[in-house]
C-alpha cells in the first residue's frame, strides 16, 4: 500500500471515529490481494447532503442529480476526505470509465443508460454515459445540465479526467 494511501486511510480512521456516536462509520478495509480501498455506507440511513458532491470533467463543472443510495454516501464520504481524480477512458463509443481506486457498496440493477448517467460498474469504476448501454449497473447520479449533444462533444472526443469533490 503506497504512503498516500496509508495517510488517506489513516485520515478515513479519524473522521470515522470523530464521527460513530452520531452517524455510523466508513468501513476502509482493504480489499484481499487487492490495492483498493472498500468504502462501506452506513446501512441504517440514507442522505440528503450529496447536494455538496461536485463533479468536473477536465475542469468543466457539471450539474448533477445524485441518487440516494449508499453507494453515493459512501461516495460522498471519501470525496469529504479528499477530492478524487479519475482518470477515464472511452469505451465503446459510448461512455468514459475509471477505476474509482475503491470499492462502494453495489446495488447492481439491469439498466439501459442514457446520455448523461453516472454508473458504478463491478463496485470500483464510474462510468458516464454519452450514448446507451444495458447492462447490470448501481446508478449514482445523472448529469442534468448537458444535453446529449454537448456531453458527445464533452465526452466524445478522447479521454478525460473526471474530479469529484464535496462542498463549495
Amino acid at each position: 500500500m503506497s504512503a498516500a494511501r496509508r495517510i488517506v486511510l489513516a485520515v478515513a480512521i479519524a473522521v470515522c471515529l470523530a464521527a460513530l456516536p452520531a452517524h455510523g462509520c466508513v468501513d476502509p478495509a482493504v480489499n484481499t490481494g487487492e490495492d483498493d480501498m472498500n468504502i462501506s455506507a452506513p446501512s441504517s440511513r440514507q442522505t440528503n447532503q450529496t447536494d455538496s458532491l461536485r463533479l468536473f470533467v477536465d475542469d468543466v463543472a457539471l450539474a448533477v442529480e445524485w441518487q440516494q443510495n449508499d453507494a453515493v454516501e459512501a461516495l460522498r464520504r471519501l470525496a469529504q476526505v479528499q477530492s478524487i481524480s479519475i482518470p477515464m477512458s472511452m469505451y465503446g463509443g459510448f461512455e468514459q470509465v475509471g477505476a474509482l481506486g475503491a470499492s462502494l457498496p453495489r446495488s447492481d440493477k439491469q439498466t439501459t443508460t442514457q446520455a448523461g448517467d453516472i454508473v458504478l460498474y463491478a463496485g470500483n469504476q464510474i462510468v458516464l454515459f454519452y450514448g446507451s448501454n444495458s447492462w447490470a449497473y448501481t446508478r449514482l447520479g445523472r448529469v442534468v445540465d448537458k444535453s446529449a449533444a454537448e456531453l458527445r462533444s464533452l465526452l466524445g472526443q478522447g479521454d478525460v479526467v473526471v474530479k469529484i469533490t464535496y462542498g463549495g
